[in-house]
């Protein structure tokens, strides 16, 4: 019972309508009502303090042939005072942009405030009235009739407020007005009563409106400022949050903090369990991200699996650095979606603001590239942005910039890496490699073009690029020649790649068998739906379809059975361990006679010594691949490998 009395009281003094039999809000959307309801009274209050400085000083005119003429004017400078220092500091909180949430505490005190001041008018009747002249006490019942209803007003949204201030002007009223036994005094003090009750009963009605247009208003507007599987704010309220936190330390140089943050593992969930299960993975790391926060501030969803934060009114980095740890350990316990234990890890950057940027565009692209260099250092690390982070997405932007005419200006060619048959010790095809040469940079590694491009959506252009040169090039080889292509796994996503392969087919000229499509492992299957379909179609095309790197993703067996490979690969790193490490001896063994059994060929990969050769050979192997056989080599060299002698000589049995 005493829990619930001090509850009751705790709402009451925090302007909670629901004490009073008004609308129940929750917690979020009361701080948002108070944050409403404190800009009204700092509108009110400019107007409303210089009242209270003027009638201060009537009051003192009033009394200045009293007796109490001293104690008045002492009374009235000390208001007066207040007042005008309260009404400036108000005026300059009027300029700072409204804040979308105000605590109890807060509330707390502008009620306390209310109080104060409400007991500094009411002390006036008991005080002054009875030594005052005629005059001098109409002057004070005015006064204090005109206190009520500008009280009435200001605090027209807060009964509580409202009543904290009234309050003691109704008791003076009535002690003065009580005890002085004129019959018209007595009348006078029953006209307060009445228009007081009737002021009151007004701002409660008021208040209760008030409430309910903020919440319908609140409501309609998260339709369009909260992400609707994770309930968080999503980028548009984001964005609103960072401009007022912008607009803040332009006025009053209030400091704030951005926190970028991405999951780091999301991608693995939603490919191996799909999406249902990557969208209880959001759900539920919003939860626990939500929970690591301030009660004022709120992570935004901005992206897929991208979150934000600004942290207002920040005191020092290391405040900033607190949250962000607790967003790293809020993934150490895994999380349980249908009936699996589901790792989760997410990287974060930080940015400062104004040390970073004083514009969103600046902090945005700052905050990126702090998190870009977390995700470079491992999961589950937190990096604030450095001045070397601008240097690097700098760089990155002019790769792009660049990479987005590579085509057009004839930057980008094909190397050509051999298959060996090890039945016939003969090179049966060659894969594609895609190679940049940037004039200014020299030869780019794929490693670092390739992940822009698919960022960016080039993918697309350059993929297409690939597949007709690569269709031209082997037209030109002997017809029992094939050539293999790399496939992004964004690449699924444009509609249109069958016919492009189609197309490129029909200008080369080439039998569709002659091409080969290669998928890793990573990039299979559930968030590209549409990669199944894709791959059958390539296969009733006639075009051959190869698992690369085979062993190192999630769930091969299952790919070798749902998916219609024609060919797997088997990853370098199980060759080149295979002479040294038992596992990885048997795991290529089994893997070359669980193909043989499916009806699939199989390639090594990087083999690099003789005694590897010799051992695939013994097991069995189709065909092998590595700098044992050759390097990459240009087009000119494709056709020099196909008419030497040699390689009969140096890799027959």
């Amino acid at each position: 019972m005493r829990t619930q009395t001090t509850s009751y009281v705790a709402r009451m003094f925090a302007g909670d309508l629901s004490a009073f039999g008004g609308p129940a809000t929750d917690e979020a959307v009361a701080g948002h009502i108070r944050a409403e309801q404190m800009s009204l009274v700092l509108g009110y209050s400019v107007g409303i303090m210089l009242a209270n400085a003027c009638n201060a000083i009537v009051l003192a005119i009033a009394l200045w042939q009293s007796p109490d003429r001293i104690s008045a004017l002492i009374w009235a400078t000390a208001v007066a005072s207040a007042a005008i220092g309260f009404g400036l500091q108000s005026r300059a909180g009027r300029r700072i942009t409204k804040p979308q949430f105000v605590s109890r505490r807060a509330m707390h005190r502008l009620v306390r405030n209310a109080f104060v001041l409400g007991a500094a008018w009411g002390i006036v009747p008991v005080a002054f009235f009875t030594d005052a002249s005629t005059g001098g006490q109409l002057v004070i019942t005015c006064l204090c009739s005109g206190m009520l209803a500008g009280g009435a007003l200001a605090f027209a949204t807060i009964p509580i407020a409202a009543i904290a201030f009234t309050a003691p002007i109704f008791v003076g009223i009535a002690i003065c007005l009580g005890r002085n036994g004129d019959l018209a005094f007595l009348l006078i003090a029953f006209l307060v009563v009445v228009y007081g009750s009737v002021l009151i009963r007004g701002v409660f009605v008021n208040s209760f409106s008030f409430a309910r247009r903020v919440t319908q208003q609140i409501e309609a507007e998260r339709t369009v400022r909260l992400d609707p599987l994770t309930h968080l704010p999503n980028r548009v309220a984001f964005n609103e949050t960072l401009e007022a936190a912008l607009k803040r330390l332009a006025l009053s140089g209030e400091e704030f903090a951005v926190l970028l943050l991405d999951l780091d593992r999301f991608k693995e969930v939603n490919d191996k369990f799909g999406h249902p299960a990557g969208d209880e993975f959001l759900v539920q790391v919003a939860s626990r991200l939500q929970r690591c926060t301030r009660a004022a501030e709120h992570v935004a969803r901005i992206g897929g699996d991208e979150f934000a934060l600004v942290m207002a009114n920040l005191a020092r980095p290391e405040d900033a650095l607190e949250i962000a740890e607790r967003f790293v350990a809020a993934f150490d316990e895994p999380f349980r979606i249908e009936g699996r234990q589901i790792a989760g890890a997410t990287s974060v950057g930080i940015v400062l603001a104004p040390r970073d940027g004083t514009v969103p565009l600046d902090i945005m692209k700052n905050a990126d590239a702090a998190l870009y260099r977390a995700k470079k250092a491992g999961s589950g690390t937190v990096r604030f942005f450095e001045a070397s982070d601008d240097r690097v997405s700098r760089d990155r932007k002019a790769l792009q910039s660049d990479l987005e005419g590579a085509i057009a200006r004839n930057e980008l060619f094909l190397v050509f890496q051999p298959f060996l048959d090890l039945d016939g010790s003969r090179i049966t095809g060659f894969e594609a490699l895609l190679r940049w040469q940037h004039p200014g940079r020299g030869l780019v590694p794929p490693s670092e073009f390739i992940p822009i491009a698919e960022e960016t959506g080039l993918i697309h252009e350059i993929g297409e690029w690939v597949i007709r040169r690569a269709c031209a090039m082997v037209a030109k080889w002997p017809d029992e020649i094939r050539i293999a292509v790399n496939f992004s796994a964004a690449q699924f996503h444009n509609a249109g790649i069958l016919q492009v392969i189609v197309q490129a087919l029909r200008d080369a000229k080439i039998a569709p068998h002659r091409l080969e499509i290669e998928i890793t492992e990573s990039m299979l299957l559930s968030k590209y739906g549409s990669a199944e379909p894709v791959l059958n179609a390539l296969l009733q095309l006639g075009v051959t379809v190869a698992l690369d790197d085979f062993g190192t993703g999630f769930s091969s067996l299952t790919y070798l059975r749902k998916l219609p490979f024609s060919r797997i690969k088997v990853d370098q790193s199980f060759i080149r361990d295979m002479l040294v490490q038992p596992d990885c001896a048997a795991i290529v063994k089994s893997v070359i006679g669980l193909a043989r059994d499916l009806n699939i060929s199989v390639v090594a990969e990087g083999v690099e010594t003789a005694d590897q050769l010799e051992y695939l050979r013994q097991i069995n192997c189709d065909e092998v691949q590595g700098y044992l056989i050759s390097r990459p080599v240009s087009a000119d060299g494709v056709l020099a490998l196909l008419e030497t002698k040699k390689y009969r000589a140096t890799f027959a049995a």
